[in-house]
């Protein structure tokens, strides 16, 4: 199709819909819906349309993949809750902890075997934190921050064996098929790590929060004194009724992480690569699901030998599986957005309109864009799904580097999860913490604009260099 004004209609309708609505999926459907008619203008055509966007992308075989890794990872979580691995784990660790520091070093330490998904670092570590609050030095705000900086910012740097990975190679896949890019879209994610700016710079700021700058200890933790709150209370996964098996979280973490890295060495051996070339030339998705499905299979056994019921499990594996039914839904309407903007020419026409724009502004400016919108939605995925795109065009259009263009767009995203009052993050940890939501996230505003405005600095020095 013509590369015209209409190709950048859906966007024009997905961002402000999801900015009003506060809700990233009502955007992105009016969005493809729009689309799709743009694409068959007559009644019944335009939803026919539609319909065949979004089967088209769950019939393809690496989005099949990405939704099968997904729902296996989630239920699996849900196992390890329900067999009281996240109880065990969160006893033992509080038994240890008597200092502020010692509290710190374990938030840290601990991302090494909770890193899959920002929910899970925050169940696992946040009731220790909670339990020993009044024995450190330390508010409940500035608790909070901490345990946040140590959760997405961490985990979307991580290229195995996290909720994030299948989504983000995902979206790099979608988008780069729409400008016709055949780079392997996992390669790109791997080369995008380093300038994923934002995610870095607000770890080492929460370092120097947590360790270097004095404790405003006189901040109000918004807890009541003279209730001895029982941290058992703050989160299903630790609850009393549970029982405490520590090994039931570590088994099945540890064995996902090597599997992947065995299985994602092996599937590039066995195509004759050297050893680093092997993860580099693997299929990385492919080895990902069959890491997760041998363990799915090998956690079933383990919990089953301790005597928890099949059934039970095979119940609360689907409970959890279903918890990501939303984000399976959001993806598939991503992918058919992609392919609908595609088809109306959305490329040709960030190729043939941009040359405008300085290039050592078009990253910045992406960035700080991103950043607005996913503040104003609090979802990190769904500014990923709406801006990759743009991004990717952008980048094809003005010869900046792909993965530069790529991390700007992550850490754009990374932006609104840590910062937006709308964001699962701050939602999930302000109620295990017993802060307002609000109160919560005024605090952190201002070190997250900081970071934002360090990051900004940083693309447009780092622009010259790429």
């Amino acid at each position: 199709m013509e590369h015209s004004w209409i190709s950048i209609i859906p966007f024009l309708i997905v961002i402000p819909i999801a900015m009003i609505t506060k809700q990233v999926l009502p955007g992105l459907i009016l969005g493809l819906l729009v689309g799709s008619y743009l694409v068959n203008p007559s009644i019944i055509g335009g939803m026919e349309t539609m319909l065949t966007y979004v089967v088209q992308a769950l019939i393809d075989e690496n989005n099949i993949k990405v939704i099968v890794f997904l729902y296996i990872f989630s239920g699996l979580i849900g196992m390890i809750k329900m067999t009281g691995g996240i109880k065990g784990f969160v006893e033992k660790a509080s038994e240890r902890i008597t200092t502020k520091k010692q509290a710190l070093l374990l938030t840290y330490a601990s991302t090494i075997g909770t890193f899959s998904a920002p929910t899970f670092r925050f169940v696992t570590i946040a009731p220790i934190m909670k339990a020993l609050l009044k024995k450190v030095s330390m508010s409940t705000k500035e608790l909070g921050f901490v345990i946040e900086t140590t959760a997405t910012p961490i985990i979307v740097l991580i290229p195995v064996a996290t909720a994030f990975v299948g989504y983000m190679v995902s979206v790099i896949q979608v988008s780069t098929e729409t400008v016709g890019v055949t780079i392997d879209p996992y390669s790109l994610f791997i080369q995008s790590i380093p300038f994923n700016f934002f995610a870095f710079v607000i770890i080492l700021l929460g370092i120097y929060l947590s360790f270097f700058h004095p404790s405003h200890t006189d901040a109000p933790t918004q807890m009541d004194d003279e209730k001895d709150d029982d941290w058992h209370d703050c989160h299903p996964a630790v609850a009393k009724d549970l029982p405490s098996k520590p090994w039931n979280l570590l088994v099945p973490i540890s064995l996902v992480i090597f599997l992947t890295l065995f299985l994602t060495w092996w599937d590039g051996h066995t195509e004759g690569y050297s050893f680093f070339q092997a993860f580099i030339k693997a299929d990385v998705l492919e080895a990902m699901v069959v890491a997760l499905l041998f363990t799915l299979f090998i956690s079933i056994v383990f919990f089953f030998v301790q005597r928890f019921e099949l059934s039970k499990l095979i119940s609360i594996f689907i409970t959890g599986g279903n918890e990501l039914m939303s984000v399976i839904v959001l993806l598939s309407v991503v992918w058919g957005l992609s392919s609908v903007t595609d088809d109306l020419g959305f490329s040709g026409f960030v190729t043939a309109h941009t040359e405008w724009i300085p290039i050592m502004f078009i990253t910045p400016l992406l960035f700080v864009f991103g950043a607005v919108v996913s503040y104003f939605i609090g979802s990190a995925w769904g500014t990923w799904g709406i801006l990759m795109p743009l991004g990717i065009s952008l980048a094809s259009a003005s010869g900046i580097s792909l993965p530069l263009i790529i991390g700007a767009v992550f850490a754009s995203g990374s932006f609104g999860a840590f910062a937006s009052p709308l964001s699962d993050d701050t939602n999930t940890l302000a109620k295990i913490l017993d802060l307002r939501v609000m109160d919560y996230a005024r605090f952190k505003l201002k070190p997250a604009l900081i970071a934002a405005a360090i990051t900004t600095l940083l693309y447009t020095g780092v622009t010259f260099i790429f």
